[in-house]
């Protein structure tokens, strides 16, 4: 009877999640359920599963509508109806065909009209829908020659009251108006809620007939679907078996090339590779993924191959991945196996400049039919709920900004505040709106929608209309293609060594990087600044805790900083272990044979299934398990309990105690949901080797290179200061020499003009792009003769001292431009035939304070490039104690001056702490803590210089200074403002911090781990 249901992917229109809506049905005897969201298809595969769990006949359908107006309802005969539906979806969304008031022909659907839009004919396959309280009508002659072809027709699109209120404030939120501003066209009817058959039934006892015809229609549905079914792109070439063969032949090809002729151990793998990978009908996937990688190489791009892939050496030989899983023992098994029950998927990133060149390869290469993004389900989140909500109720912005921004508990208790919290909080997982998934692929046998419509987001690639767990269940496959500034930034430095050295550096042979004795040396004092994945404070004190100083060490490093591995106590074990070998023993036998890299601990998701397989004797299959519940989906400690029974006894059959299997098990089910992909960490560590490598031999090329792909970790101002540091000359933007983006000229660094933050990114194209056309500007006169613009941004110009070219200082020019620009006509730019000499202005000697240059530069790019942010203070003094001593001076404490980089915010059982990052005068970097209690008076003042007094607490040869007391040191005042003296100080406030907030647990204590350190019997 219910063949129009509408569950929460209704989106801003249903309120009942899939399993409340069958939870519902069942609760009420309900045999036959039509799930009809309104123009999508995202739930049907979650429908179908959770139908067949109550024992409800599933049925899909779509309910079309076209600006809020009900047309028809869609019901599918079979699955390939979806399939036709689909396709009208997806031309309305991808290429703007509006839908039609009347279906078109669909061979495999019923099509049910609304009473409000009956067309002039009905097709065979076409009925009109009739609601209870539509009955009455049918005394009509002209509805009464249609009652044999009608069907009972009772939406469902909430369950309580309350719930229709939710509905309601939905489609407020969806209209952008106030609830009390919606029309009854704008909601459904207070009917549209699940009842039972036999009350549909009792409201259409004058019309048996229509109650039989409605039977009879359901009964000719059916939802057939195999889960089971790889339903990604078959075949790479013409046949399964031709798949076979070319992949074996590059396999083969690769294997020569990566390891020689006689790697006996190598080409055993391959082998072993090769036989699971046709068993479980990978060869395609292989093969498309390496046909993008072909494709990547044939453009001169940089890639990563990285994730469980690296695995894989016949993903290593086919130069997908950089990782050679023999020499850190990976295991394949991690990435692909007989027993695992959920498809892989390679990680693939690109530098971000190059990634849409990637995707528009695969969208044309294997065709807009059959290629799609994953969807996402954006969710309805703390802020964004109070503020629809909030504003539905018509509160004003003001107090929306207080509802987003402060606790619950903070909030005003007047009536319409607590309606929001009360509505707000039924809105809590609530889908809001699809989105782009951020890197999965879908490439299809059969054309995508017969699965599915598709949608087209702003991003300008269509995305499917479910998310990547769904695509999972249903056997299609993502292909995961990233990007990353990382991979820029190597990839613009080699080409600049090139451009300013004639040097080729050859930087994907990882050989070059990898275990670089000077590379060593800078990885192990963690002087990392700009380098991917390894600059960060926290990552750099890792380093220099560890002495760092080969690839190994790295690869645990860059997994063990990862936050649950870190948070579980892991990171200063390992630290200590690392720092004392002989001080500890090893748990059992098998931890010694199996984790000895990593001294006992089970730093990556290997280990876990390693210690699990060999100590606890576990099958393939519970391994499995373990590994999805240390993954994205489903990681949660109730998969892991699944095992906990079969670990027990299979421990007990191998005679260990009790005593010895139960910490066993501890640490497996506490490490299993933190711990990383060792082939994810290798991979990581590889390009951060690469850009360490070019830090270390090409400082300005790489410097450079980190600025124009917008930094990492830290601001701009921190990679220009690096850049200073190591021997580079920072020129502000100039007219005639600089480009968009920063340039290098032998030692000289001209910043780009994209740094100027009132620079319209327009404008800053066209100076370039006019001076390459016809020359250097002469002068200020010729430069607004050739560039469309108005007196401000002449002045941002003047300001930064981008006219330097003219020998002229600021103030002259500024009056100057003045009179210019007063004088020209805009109509007679590029006109002129024939050049008119420069006019000369003689104007009166105009003085300049020494920093005005400076307080420029802070107001127009946000820190000082002509003098150190030292030099700006009022004091001379400059600290008692410098970076280069500081370790001499262990649990000592201190005075320094420092300029203020970054903080990182951690929330600890007695209040907020910080970790600080700044420089000193000499321009080196050091860390700082800052407890609850000094906080409470000497708090942080925002960016600037500071005067700190602490202790400095050496931890595993990495300094930290214990701050007890801090000041804010006063800056001179703006000399540009001496005669306002309130304008004196104004800019001070635009000096930059780096402001990072957590709210993770505090790291354990040392003794909180409970780690043996010792064997237990």
């Amino acid at each position: 009877m219910f063949l129009n249901c509408h569950s929460f992917h209704s989106l801003r229109y249903g309120t009942l999640s899939i399993k409340e809506l069958v939870k519902q049905a069942y609760e009420l005897g309900i045999k036959e359920l039509v799930l009809t969201d309104i123009n999508t298809v995202t739930g049907i595969y979650d429908f179908k599963k959770e139908c067949e769990d109550f024992g409800i006949k599933p049925i899909a359908g779509i309910e079309f509508r076209k600006e809020g107006k009900l047309l028809y309802i869609v019901v599918a005969k079979e699955f390939s109806g979806i399939g036709e539906a689909n396709s009208i979806i997806t031309n309305y969304n991808c290429e703007g065909k509006e839908f039609q008031e009347t279906a078109p022909e669909f061979k495999n659907v019923f099509i049910v009209y609304p009473m409000s839009n009956i067309p002039a004919k009905l097709k065979e396959n076409e009925f009109v829908g009739v609601r209870i309280d539509e009955l009455n009508f049918l005394i009509r002659p002209e509805y009464q020659q249609l009652i044999s072809k009608m069907l009972v027709l009772h939406p469902v699109t909430f369950k309580t009251n309350e719930e229709y209120e939710l509905h309601k404030i939905l489609r407020a939120i969806d209209n952008n108006t106030l609830l009390s501003k919606l029309t009854k066209k704008d909601v459904c009817r207070k009917s549209e809620y699940l009842m039972s058959e036999q009350e549909i039934v009792k409201g259409f006892e004058r019309y048996p007939e229509i109650i039989q015809r409605t039977k009879d229609i359901l009964t000719q549905c059916s939802f057939e679907f195999d889960f089971k079914k790889v339903r990604n792109k078959q075949c790479y070439t013409k046949s399964k078996a031709d798949d076979v063969k070319l992949l074996r032949r590059l396999a083969y090809s690769g294997l020569e090339k990566r390891y020689g002729h006689q790697h006996e151990v190598a080409k055993k793998r391959v082998e072993k590779e090769l036989k699971v990978i046709d068993e479980l009908n990978f060869c395609s996937y292989f093969l498309i993924t390496w046909d993008i990688i072909c494709y990547s190489n044939s453009m001169g791009f940089m890639h990563v191959g990285r994730g469980s892939g690296a695995n894989s050496i016949v993903s290593y030989c086919l130069g997908i991945t950089d990782i050679c899983p023999l020499e850190l023992d990976l295991y394949f098994e991690r990435f692909l196996n007989l027993n695992r029950k959920s498809p892989p998927d390679f990680d693939i990133d690109w530098s971000w400049q190059n990634r849409d060149t990637i995707l528009k390869y695969i969208f044309d290469r294997y065709g807009k039919e059959h290629v799609a993004f994953c969807g996402t389900n954006v969710e309805f989140k703390y802020k964004s709920i109070f503020r629809e909500v909030g504003k539905v109720f018509g509160l004003p912005k003001e107090e929306l900004d207080d509802l987003a921004k402060k606790p619950i508990v903070e909030h005003d208790q007047n009536a319409v505040v607590q309606s929001v919290h009360q509505y707000g909080k039924l809105l809590e997982k609530f889908p809001n709106q699809r989105s782009m998934h951020s890197c999965g692929i879908l490439i299809s046998e059969e054309p995508i929608t017969h699965y599915t419509a598709l949608e087209m987001p702003p991003k300008g690639f269509p995305i499917v209309q479910f998310d990547m767990n769904v695509a999972e269940d249903i056997g299609l496959e993502k292909f995961d293609i990233l990007s990353q500034r990382g991979l820029g930034t190597i990839n613009d430095t080699v080409e600049l060594i090139k451009k300013t050295r004639g040097i080729t550096v050859d930087i994907r042979n990882t050989s070059l990087s990898k275990d670089e004795e000077k590379a060593n040396e800078y990885l192990a004092i963690g002087k990392t600044i700009g380098c991917f994945y390894i600059e960060s404070p926290a990552m750099r004190g890792l380093l220099r805790r560890l002495k760092c100083d080969n690839y190994r060490t790295l690869v645990a490093a860059s997994s063990i900083i990862r936050p649950g591995v870190a948070q579980s106590g892991m990171m200063r074990e390992y630290i200590f272990r690392h720092n004392h070998p002989n001080q500890f023993e090893y748990f059992h036998s098998v931890f010694e044979e199996n984790l000895k890299e990593t001294y006992g601990i089970m730093v990556y998701q290997e280990d876990v299934i390693k210690i699990a397989q060999y100590f606890g004797g576990l099958s393939l299959a519970d391994g499995d398990i373990l590994r999805r519940a240390m993954s994205g989906k489903g990681r949660s400690i109730e998969k892991l309990r699944e095992v906990k029974a079969n670990f027990f006894a299979s421990c007990k059959e191998k005679g260990h105690s009790e005593v010895m299997t139960t910490e066993a098990y501890r640490q497996i089910e506490s490490f299993a949901g933190y711990s990383f992909c060792k082939a994810h960490s290798a991979s990581y560590a590889v390009e951060s080797y690469q850009s360490l490598y070019l830090k270390v031999y090409y400082p300005l090329e790489f410097m450079v290179s980190v600025i124009n792909n917008q930094g990492g970790f830290y601001r701009s101002e921190v990679y220009i200061h690096e850049a200073k540091m190591s021997g580079g000359n920072i020129q502000t933007p100039c007219v005639n020499t600089s480009e968009y983006q920063t340039t290098l000229q032998g030692r000289d660094i001209y910043l780009g003009l994209m740094l100027l933050e009132g620079l319209e990114t327009r404008i800053a194209h066209g100076i370039v792009q006019e001076r390459e056309r016809n020359g250097a500007y002469k002068s200020l006169e010729d430069f607004i003769r050739r560039i469309p613009i108005g007196i401000e941004t002449v002045q941002i110009l003047i300001f930064i001292g981008a006219f330097r070219l003219t020998g002229k200082p600021k103030n002259e020019l500024l009056v100057e431009a003045r009179v210019l620009l007063v004088n020209f006509k805009p109509e007679n730019r590029g006109l002129m035939l024939i050049e008119e000499p420069v006019q000369e202005f003689k104007l009166p000697q105009l003085k300049r304070e020494k920093f005005e240059d400076a307080f420029d530069e802070i107001e127009l790019i946000g820190f000082p490039v002509s003098c150190s942010p030292f030099d700006l203070l009022q004091t001379q003094y400059r600290g008692s104690v410098f970076v280069k001593d500081v370790l001499i001076f262990h649990k000592r404490q201190v005075k320094m001056l420092a300029y203020l980089i970054s903080r990182k915010h951690v929330p600890t059982k007695k209040g907020t702490m910080y970790f600080g990052t700044w420089i000193d005068a000499q321009g080196e970097y050091f860390d700082t803590a800052h407890f609850p209690d000094s906080l409470k008076q000497y708090d942080f003042q925002g960016g600037g210089c500071y005067l700190l007094l602490g202790t400095v607490e050496v931890d595993y040869h990495f300094p930290t200074i214990t701050i007890h007391k801090m000041a804010k040191m006063p800056m001179i005042p703006d000399p540009r403002y001496a005669y306002d003296k309130e304008k004196q100080y104004d800019i001070h406030r635009q000096i930059k911090e780096d402001v990072s907030m957590t709210h993770r647990k505090p790291y354990p204590q040392a003794h909180e781990i409970g780690l043996p350190r010792h064997k237990l019997q």
